[in-house]
């Protein structure tokens, strides 16, 4: 594993054990950092490289991804910045590590900026798993994301994101052009087994 500092995020690096498969990009939650999802790249893709940085912003010490003006409330000036920020070090990353576009991964937060890239930025990634995502931009820019596949993992009793906005975020990315599937589990917002088998699963359909 490579915990690197000269790339435009602090981030963690594991090279790919298996050709094949596609690099995963790992963003975590609020509170989260570059350790926390790589166990989860680990099971649902083994043999991925992964390439998991950690959010530039603070919210009360926390990283995040992008600032928010409260709960679901997002600073979508701050959306854009960071998401094109995030973008500029794939491609560092792509570069320094000789990658191919990845596909994240986000949990929560990581998950909003995963889908904010997409429609910002979409030739930084190939695709996306959103687990607990909501809409980033109220009034995304016409993107082209033509064939791209995205999981979208909602939870029936999330407390933070309403079925409403994942259902919309779902049809933004699906007008956009992408491949979008949409699960909703019996669950609230924390990360399940349910999750982990079904991103699994839709990566291995990717790597075949």
């Amino acid at each position: 594993m490579t915990t690197a500092t000269t790339l435009s995020f602090l981030h963690r690096f594991e090279p790919a054990t298996a050709a094949g498969p596609p690099p995963l990009l790992l963003l975590h939650g609020t509170g989260g950092d570059e350790d926390d999802l790589l166990p989860l790249g680990r099971m649902i893709a083994p043999g991925s490289a992964l390439l998991s940085p950690r959010g530039k912003v603070l919210e009360h010490g926390m990283p995040r991804f992008f600032r928010r003006l409260a709960e679901g409330v997002f600073d979508e000036a701050d959306v854009v910045k960071q998401a094109n920020a995030l973008a500029d070090f794939v491609a560092e990353a792509r570069d320094a590590y000789g990658l191919a576009a990845p596909v994240a991964v986000g949990f929560s937060n990581g998950a909003n900026i995963a889908a904010a890239v997409l429609l910002l930025r979409p030739e930084a990634l190939a695709g996306a798993v959103l687990i607990r995502a909501m809409v980033p931009l109220a009034k995304p820019p016409v993107a082209d994301l033509s064939g791209k596949p995205v999981l979208i993992l909602s939870g029936a009793a999330d407390p933070i994101i309403p079925a409403e906005n994942a259902g919309r975020l779902a049809r933004q990315l699906t007008e956009a052009g992408a491949v979008v599937g949409h699960e909703t589990l019996p669950t609230g917002h924390g990360l399940t087994q349910a999750d982990a088998a079904l991103a699994k699963r839709f990566l291995d359909g990717l790597a075949a």
